[in-house]
């Protein structure tokens, strides 16, 4: 079969094509047939040997993906042959077959088509975690999104949106603003160009926010904390800016505020069933047209390198997927 193939850990453009032994389901897993796979930021980390999960090379980079379930392991319940699956892995997605743990597994609603089910677990599944659990987001809550343009950030406008919230999103362009407008932003901040303590001031007739979802860090981070409001809550999505901020903490002791970590992949892994929930409210609100991924390209495998290098150089607007 075709994959995508991390030979040595380094930029995009280092990924090779090519021919590949097809891989065996163990006892655990089932084998998909993969109609589509959703680049996220961590595929970029993990081929630059910059990430948690540190796989033995070569390997397939990926972690989202959507298809049909062709094998099952002696093991495997509750998932057959021919159905139709969204999952998420370590790695291993960019490829025309990949072998996924069956509790990783999860049906794919008949009206929901393989690219939008590729991309709805991580980030939107991330920020459900982030936003209704880790920051206890309600209807009469204020949620700031930075790098409100990237496939979280779209993702967190929407979720924010479908709670009841108001958003307002940051980017660094119109052109990105504009999509956080098309997906339900109520107020937006061009921070290229804005001062960003004294737009939230004026949008927030001086309470602040009282959430700030920021999966950037860097030089954004310390003025979107010092912005929030009493009991503001500051959820720690990533570091996509390659900088890791350092925070004052007197800053949340005088606000008594919250810095709130965001693991998700260990979220997963360590509560199932929490998450398994979160998938059906997803589901259920893509359903309801409240969650619409938005994908801005898509790349045959062959061009998979491409797709990653856009990733890579933070071109990418919502999400971009690959179709082997």
């Amino acid at each position: 079969m075709k994959a995508l193939v991390c030979t040595q850990f380094g930029p995009p453009e280092l990924l090779e094509y090519r021919d590949v032994p097809p891989p065996r389901p163990a006892p655990h897993e089932v084998l998909v047939s993969v109609k589509a796979a959703s680049v996220n930021f961590p595929d970029v980390l993990i081929i630059k040997n910059q990430y948690q999960t540190k796989p033995p090379l070569p390997f397939s980079p990926g972690c989202e993906l959507a298809g049909v379930v062709t094998d099952a392991g002696a093991e495997v319940t509750g998932v057959k042959v021919g159905d139709r699956v969204m999952a998420t892995t370590f790695h291993g997605a960019f490829a025309e077959e990949v072998a996924v743990d069956a509790a990783r597994v999860h049906a794919i609603p008949g009206d929901i088509g393989f690219p939008v089910a590729a991309a709805l677990l991580f980030t939107y599944g991330t920020m459900h975690h982030a936003l209704c659990d880790r920051g206890a987001l309600s209807p009469s809550d204020t949620v700031l999104v930075l790098g409100a343009a990237g496939g979280i950030g779209l993702a967190s406008i929407e979720i924010a949106k479908a709670v009841g919230a108001r958003v307002i999103a940051c980017a660094s362009s119109a052109e990105k603003l504009a999509v956080c407008r098309e997906r339900g932003a109520d107020a937006l901040i061009d921070y290229a160009t804005e001062d960003l303590r004294g737009r939230i001031k004026a949008l927030t007739d001086g309470r602040g926010v009282d959430v700030v979802v920021d999966p950037v860090g860097g030089t954004f981070t310390e003025p979107a904390l010092r912005s929030t409001a009493w009991r503001g809550r500051l959820l720690v999505v990533g570091f996509a800016s390659g900088d890791i901020p350092r925070i004052p903490l007197n800053l949340v002791l005088l606000k008594g505020a919250s810095v709130v970590g965001v693991f998700w992949g260990d979220y997963v892994r360590r509560e199932p069933r929490a998450f398994a929930g979160d998938v059906e409210q997803l589901v259920a609100w893509c359903a309801a047209g409240k969650l619409r991924p938005h994908i801005s390209a898509t790349f045959p495998l062959s061009r998979g390198a491409d797709a990653l290098a856009l990733m890579a150089g933070r071109h990418v607007v919502g999400k971009v997927i690959i179709e082997p």
